[in-house]
């Protein structure tokens, strides 16, 4: 079974207590983390007896059958009646002209596999792909006795996992079963999503279902930003012609971020991390009819904060007109959200996929901390802001998730009072 192996799982028997076999017969499937291993008899002889049953997990090395092995090269089988053996003819040529199952593209299934019995190398596969036990159970098997093969797994991958989201119709009572609740929604008008809100709840649903999400906290001392925000929005508009808020000093400092730890600027491609080598903001901003979308600040980190100021009025401009075209909302590689814009304190945004994380900015309170001045400790009235970085937990850990947001609130609290425009 391989030098790291050290226990096996007794898939089924294919021969019975009292049986002949010819050498090379298999006798038994075996599954271990690695592989499905079909055990062939060493022998021409007969089963005399099993010391452990299907499902059973055994340690390498302990004896799990006794067979007589016979003094004769060949032993022939079992006679079998005409009857019998042209039977068995006819199921052969049945399965040699059965198609292969083919998977619907539906949103429901009428019955589970009957067979909850996984092999460890079919759990492993799922693991891989991220494939839960009840989704497992939604996928057409074709082993012995309903059993899940390899094979049947790779298939559905190949289909695009047609029952990933799926809900059953009926399933056998011994299944693994989703609970089917109930709910008493209540009386009132009656809204039909449209189709963004209905793209939108795909996306939210498909990002939660495959990025696994970890959320890091820190606070920023914003008072010098909103200082110099203040003292020069005025004299920024009148030369450039742009109105400085804070988004475009948002979206410079992330840039600079980013470019820190690029790592964090990176999508997941099956066991692949792809790292970007642009830089795109996107920037979730909601439209007049209340759904959200993502406008992109191309190559933000070779901007100065001139430009970004022109690309994020524009695509702001553009989005409450209903004016964005399709250039202005792709090849995002991370998001910022500004929750502080309708008065949330903080938030724990979903990704958007691919990216790997998604920064969410809170709003900009005044309060009183503790600061530390030539005189020692003293309390005085700052600027604060809370900063929720959600990342995907496959590729990005907790030390590059929380060093990225720290770094960000670095750059906001390292502001140059003395900046020029």
């Amino acid at each position: 079974m391989g030098e790291s192996i050290t226990e096996g799982t007794i898939i089924n028997w294919l021969v019975n207590v009292g049986d002949s076999f010819e050498e090379g017969d298999i006798i038994l499937e075996v599954a271990t983390d690695k592989v499905d291993n079909e055990v062939p008899a060493p022998a021409s002889g007969t089963l005399v007896e099993t010391l452990f049953q299907a499902k059973e997990v055994v340690p390498v090395g302990a004896v799990i059958a006794v067979l007589e092995i016979s003094e004769e090269k060949n032993v022939k089988p079992k006679k079998q009646s005409v009857n019998q053996s042209a039977g068995q003819e006819s199921q052969k040529q049945e399965k040699v002209n059965k198609p292969k199952p083919s998977i619907s593209l539906s949103t429901t299934f009428s019955n589970t596999n009957s067979n909850t019995f996984f092999s460890p190398l079919v759990i492993k596969i799922a693991k891989d792909h991220h494939i839960s036990f009840e989704e497992l159970a939604r996928i057409p098997a074709t082993g012995h006795e309903g059993r899940l093969r390899k094979s049947d797994v790779f298939r559905y991958l190949e289909d695009g996992r047609p029952y990933q989201f799926s809900q059953p119709v009926t399933q056998d009572p011994t299944a693994y079963r989703i609970p089917q609740l109930t709910f008493d929604k209540g009386k009132g008008k009656v809204i039909e999503m449209d189709r963004m809100r209905q793209m939108i709840a795909d996306h939210m649903v498909y990002s939660k279902h495959t990025a696994p999400h970890v959320t890091a906290y820190v606070e920023a001392d914003m008072t010098n930003m909103v200082a110099w925000r203040n003292a020069n929005k005025k004299a920024f508009q009148e030369k450039y012609g742009e109105r400085l808020t804070f988004t475009p000093l948002f979206v410079e400092a992330v840039a600079k971020a980013v470019k820190d730890f690029p790592n964090i600027n990176a999508s997941v491609d099956g066991n692949n991390i792809i790292v970007k080598e642009d830089i795109n903001i996107g920037m979730a901003t909601a439209l007049p009819s209340g759904n959200l979308i993502v406008p992109v600040v191309k190559n933000a980190d070779s901007k100065d904060l001139k430009t970004i100021a022109e690309n994020v009025n524009a695509l702001a401009n553009k989005a409450r007109e209903n004016k964005l075209g399709g250039d202005d909302i792709k090849g995002s590689t991370f998001t910022i959200s500004n929750v502080g814009t309708f008065g949330s304190v903080m938030g724990t945004p979903i990704i958007n996929q691919p990216e790997v994380a998604i920064l969410a900015l809170g709003i900009i309170k005044k309060r009183a901390e503790v600061i530390e001045t030539e005189k020692g400790d003293e309390i005085a009235i700052r600027s604060m802001m809370y900063l929720s970085l959600s990342f995907d937990h496959r590729v990005v850990d907790g030390f590059l998730g929380g060093s990225f947001v720290r770094r960000v609130a670095d750059y906001f609290e390292q502001f140059d009072v003395n900046r020029q425009i």
